[in-house]
């Protein structure tokens, strides 16, 4: 039995939390002391705990449970009938066993997302590939939508994704050594306020102080100004979205017209720079990229760019780029510009130079962390070897046996027959939903764990409901941060909601392989199995954790930062001894040009980065009927979709819509005041919003964060308005290239005009309709 805490403590994405109780009731939610700059985001956590959109008994689609996997209706459109757990687990049960025996595992898509869950065992992503592997496998995704680009390209580059989401360059190094810091993206606090894994202390805030109080400028390239806070004293460039490279290409032009380049470095770490220089001089093509071409794709002046570049050369810069920019047509080029260019400046390595992506895109990137790993649930061998590239999936349903290229490769899409989604909500971060809805009525069952009644589970067969993590026991632990926690269960299931883990025994047991699933443990046995392997971690790399009984009662243990001089640079390394320290490249270079991508012979993705021209942004023809770049960013009130029913995320709403920023200017030859209802539109799509006017967004751009939850007014229509304010209605699902085919929702373009009509009302809070049991009927 797990000891009585002393005080019950609660670890989030957002943050770690103590409960407090009134009369034995879960009252609130209050940040640890270590946090020096806490987060607001569980505010509603409580709240949804017994909201109206939660999950409290397990439901199935009405025509499914009719007529199983020939079901004739609409997922999305139809009412849902409760059943006890007994009949939803036979049913999924049936449904799996049938699909294996019919047309094999490689008929089993398994999806989920890893933001469900901050712990370490309760970790939907987890729990549910770890179900399938012990059936037989599934098909599964690689990549993630938040850098699945550069997680392609960066390998290509400089041989890993070192910088990327670890081993960056610290904050405390950039503080001591870095005289001018370039952003590109920013580096937004909203964005800081969460991490995977659980947060003890959010650094952002105070790493951007110390880092000016010793003198650092600091350069915010981004067509929002706000996506670095005022307290930074930013200089704010407002690019014009999507031309980033254009704008880099301009600054390495400079550097290399009057010779401030790094000859030395590039001959030494480096391989390819002279085929680059030949395109970047124009010799290659006869264009040459220099500052006044720049300026004109870029919408910064000639003059801007080419002062940047000569305060680049003579200070120590550090280059840091968000994970969003690679979120776009030809999302692989600024990741790889940015290598680029910092190897041009020659401070690749040193203390305070060079590159790093993510920084602020996330809680805790460039926190100084002890050299170790936390252990996580084990989620066994896949015996499928397919797979897809994340954000393909609508791809896959709609043209099950096509080809397509990804890194290299000639794939085919795989025929899926059944979804089994566990955590995550493709209904928020996928890109064009009416197409996606298309595709999401092609397989023969889907089946979903979910906690509340959000889009995912309106369009699934067999709805599971799940805990929140207020109403189980785990473990929280984050690569990014120096803590491990306990998660108390501070609250008792909602309805009949139960684990994941305790789902996935049950049918673990109907398909004859709970030993395999369960490895003879329950979830105490796990939790405690997990922190003595944690301790052995922390051991071996000099730290020491007390005894579980001892951790569970505190609630948490926070371990020491490392002390400066242990702090290393990013590829220092490989800076101070390239023949010993090669990086894992073909040539064991940081590589400017490679062989390896230009013989692939991808048009999108050519040997060397490229200023290549999207097919959504303000440059282009279509402009002339969308003239609004839209960026869809995170939010600050929510972490992506999650709680936008409850607390901070509903207190924003303006009339129940979701606000969109645009330009006093924009809005004004469209006539629209503050707070109107607005139709944004384009050909994919239409969605309804507020609009709140700011000239904290560049003229010509709109601004809207992703996460309201979709709310199509006619769900039974292929292309209704969604009536709340989901960006994904507009964006456009296509891949970033050949090369990484990842997501490329930042390149979409929208037009906006003033809502007349009678405003429909907010039903994505409410569960959706049921009704009675159907008449049996023989299958």
């Amino acid at each position: 039995m797990l000891p009585e805490p002393d005080r019950h403590t609660v670890a989030t994405h957002w943050g770690t939390y103590r409960a407090q109780f009134e009369d034995g009731r879960l009252a609130a939610l209050k940040p640890i002391d270590e946090d020096p700059d806490p987060s607001p985001l569980s505010d509603g956590m409580i709240d949804a705990l017994d909201s109206p959109a939660r999950i409290r008994r397990p439901a199935v689609r009405r025509s499914f449970l009719e007529n199983g996997h020939r079901a004739t209706g609409k997922r999305g459109a139809e009412p849902f009938v409760e059943v006890t757990w007994d009949q939803a687990l036979d049913l999924a049960a049936a449904e799996l066993k049938r699909v294996r025996e019919t047309h094999g595992n490689g008929a089993i898509y398994g999806g989920s997302y890893g933001w469900s869950s901050a712990g370490r065992f309760h970790h939907a992503q987890s729990q549910v590939h770890r179900f399938l592997n012990s059936i037989g496998g599934y098909v599964r995704s690689v990549q993630n939508y938040s850098y699945a680009a550069a997680d392609t390209i960066l390998p290509h580059v400089i041989g890993d994704k070192r910088g990327l989401i670890a081993h960056h360059t610290t904050w405390p190094q950039i503080a001591r050594h870095t005289k001018l810091i370039v952003m590109f993206g920013g580096v937004p606090r909203k964005n800081a306020q969460v991490s995977s894994g659980g947060i003890s202390r959010h650094i952002l805030r105070e790493s951007l102080a110390e880092a000016r109080s010793n003198g650092a400028q600091i350069v915010s390239i981004s067509p929002i100004c706000d996506d670095t806070e005022a307290a930074a004293g930013a200089e704010w460039l407002p690019i014009r979205p999507g031309t980033d490279v254009a704008l880099m290409l301009g600054i390495a032009h400079t550097l290399l017209a009057e010779q401030r380049i790094d000859r030395a470095f590039l001959a030494s770490h480096t391989t390819g720079f002279e085929r680059f220089a030949a395109y970047l001089d124009g010799r290659s093509d006869g264009v040459a990229k220099n500052a006044d071409w720049a300026a004109a794709i870029a919408a910064i002046s000639a003059d801007t760019i080419r002062a940047l570049a000569r305060r680049m050369a003579a200070n120590r810069t550090m280059i840091q780029m968000a994970w969003s920019l690679q979120r776009a047509d030809h999302g692989e080029q600024p990741y790889w510009m940015a290598i680029v260019l910092a190897a041009m400046l020659g401070q690749i390595g040193l203390p305070g130079g060079g590159f790093g992506f993510g920084y602020g895109s996330v809680n805790g990137v460039g926190h100084a962390v002890p050299d170790m790993s936390w252990p996580s649930l084990p989620q066994g061998d896949n015996a499928i070897r397919d797979y897809i590239p994340v954000a393909r999936i609508a791809d896959m349903l709609l043209d099950p046996g096509g080809a397509y290229d990804f890194n290299g490769e000639r794939r085919i899409y795989p025929d899926i027959r059944l979804v089994y989604w566990a955590g995550g909500n493709p209904f928020h971060h996928h890109q064009d939903i009416n197409r996606l809805r298309q595709a999401w009525q092609r397989p023969e069952a889907i089946v979903v764990h979910d906690s509340w009644w959000n889009a995912l589970a309106r369009h699934a067969d067999i709805v599971l409901p799940a805990t929140t993590v207020l109403e189980r026991n785990d473990i929280a632990a984050s690569s990014r941060d120096r803590f491990i926690a306990a998660s108390h269960r501070v609250a008792a299931p909602a309805g009949e909601a139960r684990d994941d883990f305790d789902i996935f025994t049950a049918l673990a047991e109907r398909l004859n392989v709970a030993k395999t699933f369960t490895d003879g443990r329950d979830t105490e046995g796990w939790l405690r199995h997990l922190f003595t392997l944690a301790r052995q971690r922390a051991e071996a790399a000099g730290h020491h954790l007390p005894d579980f009984e001892t951790f569970w009662k505190k609630g948490y243990c926070i371990l020491p930062e490392p002390e400066l001089v242990r702090q290393q640079s990013l590829l220092a390394d490989y800076r101070d001894a390239p023949e010993s320290h090669p990086l894992k490249t073909p040539s064991g270079r940081i590589e400017i040009f490679s062989e390896t991508i230009a013989g692939f012979g991808y048009a999108d993705c050519p040997g060397h980065a490229a200023w290549l021209e999207p097919t959504e942004w303000l440059g282009s023809p279509i402009a002339a009927r969308f003239g609004l770049h839209l960026i869809t960013n995170q939010p600050a009130q929510r972490l992506h979709s999650q709680y936008d029913h409850v607390g901070l995320s509903r207190a924003t709403k303006i009339n129940g819509r979701e606000p969109i920023r645009i330009h006093p200017r924009d809005a004004a030859e469209r006539g629209i005041a503050e707070s109107d209802i607005v139709r944004v539109f384009n050909d994919r799509g239409s969605c309804l919003a507020a609009a709140v006017l700011s000239d904290a967004v560049r003229p010509g751009v709109a601004q809207l964060s992703t996460g309201a939850w979709y709310d199509p007014v006619k769900p039974e229509s292929d292309n209704s308005l969604d009536g709340h304010g989901n960006p994904n209605v507009l964006t456009r699902d296509r891949g970033t290239s050949r090369l990484a085919q990842g997501p490329s929702a930042q390149s979409c373009l929208v037009e906006i005009e003033k809502y007349t009509g009678p405003l429909p009302p907010i039903t994505a809070f409410d569960p959706p309709p049921f009704t009675d049991r159907p008449a049996s009927k023989s299958r």
